[in-house]
Parts: C-alpha cells; sequence; structure tokens
C-alpha cells in the first residue's frame, strides 16, 4: 500500500439528485471542499458549525461556486452534547432522509480542559460529538439505506492510546497526544460500529486525508509555532479540493459498498492500528463511549 497523491484513483461521475448529505466542520478548508464537491454532485447539503456568520458565507460560497440552491446552513457546537442533540432533532424533524454522513470535524490546539459535559475538550471535538450525532442518526441513515457515514481521522492515530479509565483527565497527555487519541477513537468507533450495524443497509468507513492546504493549527496560543506550522502546511499540503475527493469517493463509489468497517488513505485501503483488531478494546471503547455521552434508553437503538 503506497502512499498517492494525484488522486487519479478517486474519480467518479456519480450523481447524487434526490439525495441529503450532511458535513461537519463545514465552514472552511476540507469540509467546505466536500460539501462543494457533493453539491456539485446534486445532492441536497447541509453543512454544520457553530459560527452562524461563518455558516452563511460558507453557504453562498457553496451555491455561488456549484450553482446549487439546495445548501442548508445549521449551527451546532461540538462543545456541547446538548447542542448536538438539538442539532439531530432539528435535523430529523426536518428532513425527509439522510443519505451520506460526513464526519470531518477536527481541531488541534485546544484548551486542555473539561466542558460542561464532564468531557476533556479535545476529545469532545475530534470524537466524542462525532460518535453522539452518528449514534443519533443512525435511525433516519438506516431509513435511507443505503446510506454511509465517514469518519475523517488521521495518520496521527498511529501515536494514540486508548486507557478507557483516564483518556478525559486533564493534564494527562499533550495536545498533540489528546489528538492522537481521539484520531484512534474514530477508527475504533467505525470499526465495532460495523458489526453492530451490519445488514442495515448502512456502510461506515473511516479515512486518513493527509494533510492539507489550510491553517490547521489556528488554535495554537504559541503564535510563532502557529504561523510556523500553518506556513508550512499552506506550502507543502495536498490542495484542499483534491483531498475532499476521497472523503466523496467513499461516500458516494459502488466499489466500496462491500468495504464496511475500513480504513482508507487516498483511495484506497490503508493499515491504521494493529488495535483495530483488538475485540474487547472496541467493544469497551463502544460501551464507554454510550456512557460517557450519556445515551438514554429512548435514543439507544441497541436496546
Amino acid at each position: 500500500m503506497s502512499l498517492r497523491d494525484d488522486f487519479t484513483d478517486c474519480a467518479t461521475d456519480v450523481r447524487l439528485y434526490g439525495k441529503v448529505a450532511l458535513v461537519t466542520g463545514a465552514t472552511s478548508g476540507t469540509g467546505l471542499e466536500i460539501a462543494k464537491n457533493l453539491a456539485n454532485r446534486g445532492a441536497k447539503v447541509i453543512i454544520a458549525g457553530r459560527n452562524l456568520t461563518k455558516l452563511a458565507d460558507a453557504r453562498n460560497t457553496i451555491i455561488h461556486s456549484t450553482g446549487n440552491q439546495n445548501v442548508v446552513a445549521r449551527k451546532v457546537d461540538f462543545e456541547s452534547l446538548s447542542s448536538i442533540r438539538n442539532f439531530v432533532d432539528t435535523t430529523v424533524r426536518i428532513e425527509p432522509r439522510l443519505d451520506i454522513l460526513i464526519n470531518n470535524i477536527g481541531a488541534i490546539g485546544l484548551e486542555d480542559r473539561l466542558t460542561q459535559d464532564n468531557l476533556q475538550l479535545m476529545m469532545q471535538v475530534n470524537y466524542f460529538g462525532s460518535f453522539l450525532l452518528t449514534f443519533l442518526l443512525f435511525p433516519i441513515l438506516r431509513a435511507s439505506a443505503p446510506s454511509r457515514i465517514i469518519n475523517v481521522s488521521s495518520l496521527a492515530l498511529i501515536l494514540g492510546t486508548i486507557d478507557l479509565e483516564h483518556w478525559n483527565d486533564v493534564g494527562k497527555y499533550s495536545n498533540f497526544g489528546f489528538y492522537c487519541n481521539s484520531k484512534l477513537a474514530d477508527v475504533l468507533f467505525t470499526v465495532e460500529m460495523e458489526k453492530r450495524i451490519r445488514g442495515s443497509g448502512v456502510n461506515v468507513y473511516s479515512m486518513d486525508p493527509g494533510l492539507g492546504k489550510s491553517e490547521f493549527f489556528r488554535h495554537f496560543e504559541n503564535q510563532l509555532l502557529r504561523n510556523t506550522l500553518n506556513a508550512a502546511l499552506l506550502k507543502f499540503g495536498r490542495p484542499l479540493h483534491r483531498v475532499a475527493t476521497m472523503a466523496v469517493y467513499l461516500a458516494v463509489d459502488p466499489k466500496f459498498e462491500s468495504e464496511s468497517g475500513k480504513h482508507f488513505r487516498d483511495c484506497h485501503e490503508f493499515f491504521s492500528s494493529l488495535d483495530v483488531n483488538n475485540t474487547v478494546l472496541t467493544k469497551n471503547v463502544w460501551k464507554e463511549s454510550k456512557k460517557l455521552v450519556k445515551i438514554s434508553y429512548e435514543e439507544d437503538w441497541e436496546n
């Protein structure tokens, strides 16, 4: 499995008329490019973010770029589980279907503190929030099947570790360490979910997008480090519209119909972690995640 940068294998002419796609972290960067790509294919696209001004700007950008007027901007704050629940309630009430969910949101350099939900901030934004969103949206995805979930991870997962007793402990890991742990959790959650929803018509995948031309390190407090890392990304990173093709390819191309639960990079299956083979760990990650995001009996489709 070699690293490829030309993305020539990601090309697909699949159209999405009548389909509904949801992209988180879609007000800028790769998320915005993913939303544009989906809109270009004719889908109704829901973009999710917490800043109303940025959401409005992103919506206008997508419409202007693609000519597709069927773009919805919907507010959600991944620092708040109640915000995610409200977002899901609104989405399920308004949308007749959901065919594609792309969990693109991700951040590094956030404060090492607990949120109001008693979860470490980086872990909540990068993992627990997406877990909750996906769990709550599964029923509508199942009702719309065949449908797909794409969890955007990172190569940093290879440096991650999962200690279920301490993965939310403030001060336990470095900022980068929390990021690595959250991206490993994304992959373990993908593997375990595939086992639990197999046969439902919903497929779930994880992927490593590589480094794109963005200001991904914008949350770093150290100005010199922030500027240096962002400058390196902008110079050496992959063009974002090309990076976006990978997530879209997994979300729409028929060739991946039998590949649910697998991890990808550059549109090919790719190694993630030996931990994906640890069935006890993946099961415990799933159970503990449900506990920490407080899945209620009414919300739990596994009952």
